[in-house]
This record gives C-alpha cells, structure tokens and sequence, in this order.
C-alpha cells in the first residue's frame, strides 16, 4: 500500500535512513538522519507532489512500513525510485510491479528511468521487466547507471 510519507512517524523514516547498511546503495546519503533531515526531506517530496502531481510514497506491507520510493520527474524523464529497509529487500521486484503498473494507467508516463548506484550487481529483475541501459549519468557529483522502462503494457 502507498501513503504519503508525512503520515509516517518521523522515527521511523529517521531509523530507516540512519541504518548505516542503506549508505552501501546510496551514494548522496551523507549520515544518520535526524529531525530536521527529515523534514527538509519530506518537505521536498511534498514539493514534487505539488509541482508535478506525483512524487515518492511511504510504502506499507500488511501495516508495516518497509521503506519509500515512487515517481520524481528528472528534467523531462519520470524517475523510479525505491529505498526499502534492508530486511525488507526480498520485496523490492514485487513493489516495483505494482507502481509500474500505477505508471501504466498514468497517462502522463510513457516510460520510467531508473537511476541506480555503481554498487547495484544483481539487475536481472530490472532486466527482465524489460529495461535497457542507458548509460552514465552524473548527478550531484556521483555517477549513476541509467536504465529507462517503456510502460506501454501492464507489468505482470
């Protein structure tokens, strides 16, 4: 299930994002979290879903939260994004169906980009959704694997 990330315990999303095991795949995270990182972060999401009427969810497994991640426009591409707690990666190609499928119905997105770190090995999910490397790209200072997914059929 997706909610708004606001409607999330700031405790949670802090404890998430200061397990030192989520900087192995995020190259922009600079350290723990505290209450106004938080802030400043969903304030920002928050932004995204005003400008572009999409952004990044919560998301919830049976009423548990297990991470966040959703849509962001980048320049002219809709960019997925999912950053689960580390117990919870099992779920990763599962939600990604189901917000792909959100992209689907959306008639706004014709195709999603996925922007992933240098450290990401195991693409066979991505890959076999369908999506293609891209190339290369630099964003605040790292270097990301761009893939891009045409969401032109529902993903099973």
């Amino acid at each position: 299930m997706f909610v708004r990330l606001g409607d999330i315990a700031p405790a949670i999303i802090i404890a998430h994002m200061s397990d030192p095991r989520m900087a192995e795949h995020m190259p922009l995270l600079s350290g723990p979290w505290d209450h106004s990182d938080h802030a400043r972060f969903v304030a920002a999401k928050d932004t995204c879903w005003l400008r572009d009427g999409l952004g990044h969810w919560a998301i919830l497994v049976d009423g548990d939260y297990v991470g966040w991640g959703g849509f962001q426009k980048e320049g002219g591409d809709w960019d997925y994004g999912l950053v689960l707690r580390p117990d919870c990666f099992g779920l990763g190609l599962a939600i990604t169906r189901e917000a792909l499928n959100f992209a689907h119905n959306d008639p706004r997105i014709d195709d999603v980009t996925f922007l992933l770190p240098q450290t990401r090995k195991y693409l066979r999910g991505l890959l076999r959704l369908g999506a293609r490397f891209v190339g290369q790209v630099s964003y605040d200072g790292e270097t990301f694997l761009k893939y891009r997914l045409d969401t032109p059929v529902p993903v099973i």
